[in-house]
């Protein structure tokens, strides 16, 4: 838990983030059919599943300590990852759909791919009503503990194991190609590997703030 109090990290999430929105925007991209310059899109929405898994395997870490110690601060940490992860999710699938709009033609073309990834978020989302059903803290964190270390490889399958085994237009995905070294080159690779890391920080960042709100409310509601 210490390391949420250290300063490098964060200060090297900001000059990531600044350096890849520069270079993405700036830098030469391969010149594709269809894509054409829509490829600089590459550099935030994946990056943005990136932070967002990163959070989310955090929330599982935390909501295993949780059902091992019982300690309420886990349950706090993973609760609040999985609030910045959805915030992430939300701009990837974002993302994803104006990307959708300008290759496919439409935001939403009912693409495995995209129906599996609003399949998940909904997973997540519910994990959220969830914990708003039940009043009594440690049933509530027991529960959501749970869940959580369930609707993880969940989400997974959805996203990346489903779309796999039929038709789609994805990158990745039924027999789809993704992106390897036919189509990124040396630009793009020292713009896209920094950015997994500058936004993965960032999530985490966010998270850690989110989290030390929750825990200073916590403790002042049981002081009261």
């Amino acid at each position: 838990m210490k390391f949420i109090y250290q300063t490098w990290w964060k200060v090297l999430a900001v000059v990531i983030i600044f350096y890849t929105l520069f270079a993405g925007l700036l830098f030469g991209v391969p010149h594709l059919f269809i894509l054409q310059e829509t490829i600089r899109n590459l550099y935030f929405h994946v990056p943005m599943w990136m932070a967002m898994l990163t959070v989310f395997v955090v929330s599982v870490f935390y909501s295993i300590k949780y059902l091992s110690t019982g300690k309420e601060e886990y349950d706090l940490a993973a609760v609040e990852c999985v609030n910045t992860g959805l915030v992430f999710y939300a701009l990837g699938l974002l993302s994803g759909m104006l990307w959708a709009k300008y290759t496919w033609g439409e935001y939403w073309s009912g693409d495995p791919k995209q129906n599996s990834a609003a399949i998940a978020f909904l997973l997540y989302c519910a994990y959220l009503v969830l914990r708003n059903s039940v009043d009594e803290e440690q049933k509530r964190a027991k529960i959501s503990a749970i869940y959580n270390i369930f609707a993880f490889p969940i989400m997974i399958v959805l996203l990346f194991v489903l779309p796999r085994m039929t038709d789609s237009l994805h990158p990745g995905s039924g027999g789809n190609p993704a992106f390897g070294k036919y189509d990124l080159d040396n630009r793009m690779r020292v713009v896209l590997y920094p950015a997994f890391i500058g936004w993965s920080f960032l999530a985490l960042w966010i998270a850690t703030i989110r989290y030390r709100i929750r825990l200073i409310e916590y403790k002042k509601h049981t002081i009261e």
